[in-house]
């Protein structure tokens, strides 16, 4: 049996309690044998071995093996180059999964430091961390709970839960026993949990969990356990560093056998192929790729978008389905009125549809709704602080704030109204009442009450409402229908009514004074969603992303929210799009994942459902982004393939857990990051694009040229040379490329989705092959004619061609020419800076000898530009195909 179901006599008994809490020898056993009540954390790694954790990956150790054939061969720039790379990239998954480990220290800090326990009968403050199973813990307005707690007592007690729950108005709790096993956080509200606090009133109960055994500890070991998952990039690259790395080593084989076969210098071979080995091992892709993500960072902080873990940053181009919370992130979190009922007529939440009786004539429909917005300001806690902000519970701040706009000022009519009794809000009678006196008596009565609370309650003590009819049994089913409706519309609704004396009774008791009311009216609130939400919603659609709503709140508001952001259609309201927690616990791991499909609103659910439903969806293949702003979304954040914290709103510990931040809590920045990690993911494919093109029209160029009879056509110096013009600054200019145009109107590229996919491999085969091509014709040409530059006009007309092509590829689709040539002005320059380079190396007489080349002749020259530039309008060709197969489909 659950703590919740329990009467309080066996809470007490099974606790090994009483109602004058244990003694202090008890108590000092007990710690000895629980432990301290703090959350523990597990042995993680110590700095040194994340550090050399670094180091483990494939392509990096690829990378270092480089490093030291280039240092061999006496490459010591390349070296160099290639080493800094790699302890840059060390760096950066250092910094990340260092900075990873301190979610569980944000978890810890949230724990009450101290606590108000009744022991040897008498009340004392103690370190929370000294709080034990069975202690009697007193809670009053303002207190952090330090332990999972049964109430004994409540006095209006109500408990602030939406870190842990997601429920965005304070909780009223009870003392009496829950029979129902199953029930969500939310709904056992006999309990309150280590980590929330106490808003208003008082209470005290009994500790029944304490440290790891908490709600909250239970969110510490899932947060620990919960291992994060690599992101697509990661995965997709370290593929594809193995496979290159095995295919350009087999092919540096071939080449060095083949040239030794045809009688070439051994040690010319030798160094060939390993020359070629260097310059084909992509040394410069962690470099583009970090860059790439640090410049979309940077970017998106602009656009209130902040990157914890850089590899975020492409994984939003891959997102498939984002879950989102409901509170603060698609909604304000923050109660507004939405809708008043007055006379049989519903008023929606705006300014002018209510107005004061200054502004109208019609007495009967004027007098009721001047004393319903009196009763909203004046039947009210809530004050106003120095900066002209209302301070209070949220649900009296939104009534508060409802009658203020309409011209009704608590402070103004408090004058005209002084309260002089009131009777508090109780969870038996369901309402509060307020007694004010008249400082001006210009109609019947002398004093006024205003009673506010359950709408049944209000309407079986009240015989009248303001109408010559009175209340009649029709106008009473109407109340109660019209209080359905907007319960079902996920609205929180009050009644509101009021009586009025010549003279006040007495005693001032329910009795007396809430009975024979006058119903004024209904009002409907709640946590409105954002107005910019819904907008980001289609846009999800649009993009090929499914939202999904997942939240602790009560199914009705969730689903009203959902219909309203456009989550689901008018219609969609049955158990196959809309889920509880109750009845997701009934699914097996296997039901779940076959049917998380179909489900886009969850509701009441536990921080372990949430894990559950992520878990479920990327066993399905998705790629899930969650967003939270709770402690109790901790591990779902840090499980996802993309946990996004909400900046403002958030805790700490959701913030550490996840991979990004939204510094303006808006739904609506996610679909920004999203464009911003399309854009790179292209960029980084653009890149690896045309890495494998020039580095395999390298590899065909000296694979194909002994089997062709024709001498080796480079150099070592060259293809190091090559290698470094245009795998450098052309390169990494292509990071910097604008998002292509609809790039938001393209569905997610699928979650397994290879970076060969969409014809990447097939293109750098045959624009490799092609360009080898043309450089072996060129060799052949020449060498038969006997002209003595053949080899600086192969040189040449193989690096000038690379050149062409990265223009070319800027766009998968579009030609160059409607991109605009000065789209992207840093390509533009660093290819210009390259032809420079290697005008420079042709033409600088003390170059020459160092890489063995000879002046060109202005005839030489020109037939070098002409062929090179074969490989940019063969491109453009292949791209006119692509626009006119697209065009015809």
């Amino acid at each position: 049996m659950q703590w919740h179901q329990k009467e309080i006599a066996a809470v007490f008994e099974d606790a090994g309690s009483s109602a004058t809490g244990l003694s202090s020898a008890e108590a000092a056993r007990r710690l000895a044998e629980y432990g301290p009540n703090e959350l523990m954390e597990k042995v993680g790694k110590t700095p040194f071995m994340i550090f050399i954790d670094q180091f483990r990956d494939f392509m990096i150790i690829i990378l270092m093996a480089a490093a030291v054939v280039s240092g061999v061969i006496g490459e010591a720039s390349d070296t160099v180059v290639i080493l800094v790379i790699v302890a840059l990239n060390a760096v950066i998954g250092f910094v990340q999964e260092y900075r990873a480990e301190k979610a569980m220290a944000a978890l810890k800090r949230i724990a009450a430091p101290v606590a108000t326990v009744l022991r040897d009968g008498a009340p004392g403050t103690v370190v929370s961390s000294s709080v034990v199973p069975g202690d009697l813990i007193l809670l009053e307005a303002g207190v952090i709970v330090p332990a999972d707690i049964r109430l004994t007592e409540a006095a209006q007690l109500k408990i602030q839960e939406s870190a842990l729950t997601g429920e965005s108005v304070a909780v009223e709790k009870v003392t009496q026993p829950f029979h129902d096993e199953h029930l969500s956080l939310g709904d056992r509200r006999n309990m309150v949990y280590k980590g929330t606090t106490v808003t208003y009133g008082r209470g005290r109960g009994v500790v029944v969990a304490t440290a790891m055994e908490t709600e909250l500890g239970r969110i510490a070991t899932m947060l620990q356990e919960e291992e994060e998952m690599k992101t697509p990039l990661q995965r997709r690259l370290a593929q594809f560093g193995r496979r290159i790395a095995v295919a350009v080593l087999a092919v540096c084989a071939i080449v060095f056998t083949a040239g030794v076969l045809r009688g070439e210098p051994l040690l010319r071979m030798l160094l060939t192929a390993i020359s070629l080995a260097v310059a084909a091992i992509p040394e410069a892709l962690p470099a583009v790729v970090t860059i790439s993500l640090a410049l979309g960072a940077k970017k998106m902080v602009k656009q209130n978008a902040l990157i914890r873990k850089l590899p975020a940053v492409e994984t939003l181009g891959s997102v498939t389905y984002v879950c989102s919370d409901k509170t603060g992130t698609l909604t304000i979190n923050r109660m507004e009125v939405e809708e008043i009922w007055v006379e049989g007529e519903l008023l929606r939440n705006q300014k002018s549809e209510v107005r004061s009786q200054k502004e109208k004539t019609d007495d009967s429909r004027l007098t009721t709704i001047d004393y319903l917005l009196t009763a909203l300001a004046v039947s009210n806690d809530a004050q106003m602080d120095g900066s002209g902000n209302a301070l209070g519970d949220p649900t009296e701040i939104a009534l508060f704030n409802a009658a203020k706009l309409r011209g009704f000022d608590k402070a103004a009519l408090e004058k005209e109204l002084p309260r002089i009794a009131e009777l508090p809000f109780d969870s038996d009678r369901k309402c509060m009442t307020t007694v004010h006196q008249k400082t001006e008596v210009r109609e019947e009565g002398e004093y006024i009450s205003f009673t506010k609370g359950a709408v049944e309650g209000l309407v079986e003590r009240a015989d009248s409402m303001l109408t010559p009819e009175g209340l009649t049994a029709a106008d009473k089913k109407e109340i109660l229908a019209v209080s359905d409706r907007m319960a079902a519309d996920g609205l929180r609704v009050l009644c509101f009514a009021m009586r009025r004396w010549d003279s006040l009774p007495e005693t001032i008791s329910p009795d007396t004074v809430e009975t024979g009311l006058t119903i004024l009216g209904l009002v409907g609130m709640m946590d409105p969603p954002r107005e910019e939400a819904r907008e980001a919603v289609a846009m999800c659609r649009t993009a090929g992303i499914t939202p999904v709503m997942i939240t602790g709140d009560h199914p009705l508001t969730a689903k009203a929210i959902a219909r309203r952001l456009g989550i689901i259609g008018e219609e969609g309201g049955d158990g196959r799009i809309v889920v509880t927690g109750r009845e997701l616990e009934r699914l097996s791991p296997d039901d779940l994942r076959e049917r998380a499909g179909h489900f886009r609103v969850y509701a009441r659910v536990a921080p372990e459902q949430k894990l559950r439903i992520v878990k479920a969806l990327q066993e399905r293949g998705e790629f899930v982004a969650m967003t939270g702003d709770g402690v109790n979304d901790a591990p779902a954040l840090k499980r996802a393939d993309i946990g996004i914290a909400m900046g403002i709103t958030g805790t700490d510990v959701s913030k550490e857990a996840a991979h990004m931040v939204l510094l303006d809590d808006n739904f609506a920045t996610i679909l920004k990051a999203v464009k911003e990690g399309r854009r790179i993911y292209d960029n980084i494919r653009k890149f690896v694009k045309y890495l494998l093109t020039t580095n395999s029209g390298e590899i065909w160029t000296l694979f194909l040229a002994p089997f062709l009879g024709l001498p080796i056509p480079l150099l070592p110096i060259h293809i190091l040379w090559i290698n470094l013009m245009t795998d450098g600054l052309p390169a990494l200019a292509l990071s910097v490329e604008p998002a292509d145009r609809g790039i938001m109107e393209r569905t997610p590229r699928h979650p397994q989705e290879s970076i060969f996919s969409h014809g990447l491999g097939f293109h750098a085969i045959w624009v490799g092959l092609f360009m080898a091509g043309v450089t072996l014709a060129v060799q052949a040409w020449h060498l038969s004619s006997g002209n003595g530059h053949w080899q600086t006009m192969v040189f040449s007309v193989l690096c000038l061609s690379q050149l062409g092509h990265v223009m070319a590829i800027r766009s998968e689709r579009e030609s160059l020419f409607s991109q605009g040539v000065f789209s992207n002005r840093p390509l533009l320059a660093a290819v210009f800076f390259s032809f420079l380079s290697q005008m420079a190396v042709i033409y600088v007489p003390a170059l020459n000898s160092l890489f063995r080349t000879q002046p060109l002749s202005l005839p030489e020259l020109a037939a070098t530009l002409a062929l090179s530039s074969l490989v940019f309008f063969a491109v453009e060709a292949e791209k006119l195909v692509r626009r006119r197969r697209k065009a015809s489909s």
